[in-house]
C-alpha cells in the first residue's frame, strides 16, 4: 500500500475531448487542473493550442496556462518544477490535483518523478541554442544521443533534451515517484478521431486561428519561435511568410499533420500499461467517476 499523495490524470490526443472530461471530473471531485500542454503555457497561443476559455473552465481553477511570453524558453524541467509547486498548493487548500493534457513527456515527468538536475537554468546556453536552426540542434543531439527517438522537427523538445544533458542529466532520466496516480486515457477509433480533428480545425479557422498567428507575429513573436511550436503554428506561419502556394494546400497538409501527431501521441500513451482507457462509445463519464472513486477510496 502506498502512503503517497494521490493525483489524477486525464490524457489523450488532440481533439479527444480530454479537457472537457477533466473539467466535469474536477467539478464532481472538487479538483483543480494542471494543464499538461507544451504550448498552452504561452500567452496568446489560444486557438492553435486548444486552450480552454474562461467560460469553458466553468469555474474550475487551471494551472500552468499563460505562464510564459512568446519567445521565452520553457522546458520539461520548468513544467515539472511548477507542477510540483501547484500540486502542493492545491493539496494545501484541500483540493484534488488533476493533470489534464496531451504532452505525454510532461505528464510522465511529474507522475513518474523524473530525477532532473536542480541547477538553475543556464540562460547563456539557452541563448546559444536559440541561435541555431532546428536541423543544427538535431545534429547536436544525434552526436550526444545517436539512438534518440525524438522527432527531428520538434525544436522545443530537442532543445529541452540538449539543455538537460548540459545540466548534467541523462537524456532518459531516472525516476522516483512522488505521487500515487490514476491515469485515465481518452481515445476514439481512428476514423472517428479523424472526423473530430477535421471538425475542430474548421471551427478554429472560423474563430480566427490564422489571424491569431498574424497577431502573434505582429506583436513580436519570432518566426523561429512560431515554427518551433509545430503543427498549426508552424504551418500557418509558413503560409503567412509565403512558403505555401495556397491556403488550401497548407490546410490540407495541416489536417494530415494533426492526425499524424495524434497517432504519435497514442503511441506514447500506449507504452504505459497502467493507463485506464475509457470506452468512449459508452458512458465514459460514469466509467471515469467509478475509477476515480475506487482510486480515492483505496487505503
Amino acid at each position: 500500500m502506498s502512503s503517497l499523495p494521490k493525483v489524477i490524470a486525464v490524457v489523450g490526443t488532440n481533439a479527444s475531448g480530454k479537457s472537457a472530461l477533466g473539467i466535469e471530473l474536477a467539478k464532481r471531485f472538487d479538483a483543480e487542473i494542471i494543464s499538461a500542454d507544451s504550448r498552452q503555457v504561452f500567452r496568446g497561443l489560444d486557438l492553435g493550442s486548444g486552450k480552454v476559455t474562461p467560460e469553458e473552465m466553468q469555474g474550475v481553477r487551471h494551472h500552468l496556462i499563460d505562464v510564459r511570453e512568446p519567445n521565452e524558453f520553457f522546458s520539461m524541467a520548468d513544467f515539472q518544477r511548477m507542477s510540483f509547486a501547484a500540486i502542493d498548493d492545491i493539496r494545501a487548500r484541500g483540493k484534488l490535483p488533476m493533470i489534464v493534457g496531451g504532452t505525454g513527456l510532461y505528464v510522465d515527468s511529474v507522475l513518474d518523478g523524473y530525477l532532473l538536475s536542480d541547477k538553475e537554468p543556464d540562460l547563456a546556453y539557452r541563448a546559444e541554442l536559440e541561435k541555431l536552426t532546428t536541423p543544427e540542434l538535431y545534429e547536436m543531439l544525434l552526436q550526444l544521443v545517436p539512438d534518440t527517438d525524438v522527432e527531428p522537427k520538434n525544436r522545443n523538445r530537442v532543445m529541452r533534451i540538449l539543455e538537460r544533458i548540459h545540466d548534467g542529466d541523462d537524456a532518459k532520466p531516472a525516476k522516483q515517484a512522488r505521487y500515487e496516480s490514476l491515469r485515465m486515457g481518452v481515445s476514439w477509433p481512428r476514423e472517428v478521431l479523424a472526423e473530430r480533428i477535421d471538425e475542430r480545425l474548421v471551427r478554429r479557422l472560423e474563430q480566427g486561428m490564422i489571424e491569431e498567428v498574424e497577431r502573434l507575429l505582429s506583436e513580436g513573436a519570432t518566426v523561429e519561435f512560431m515554427l518551433g511550436l509545430g503543427l498549426e503554428y508552424r504551418l500557418i506561419t509558413e503560409y503567412l511568410t509565403g512558403k505555401w502556394e495556397s491556403r488550401e494546400a497548407m490546410l490540407e497538409r495541416l489536417a494530415i499533420s494533426i492526425k499524424q501527431f495524434a497517432k504519435r501521441q497514442m503511441t506514447w500513451f500506449r507504452r504505459n500499461p497502467d493507463i485506464v482507457w475509457l470506452d468512449m462509445s459508452g458512458d465514459f463519464f460514469a466509467q471515469a467517476c467509478e475509477a476515480v472513486e475506487r482510486f480515492l477510496n483505496e487505503a
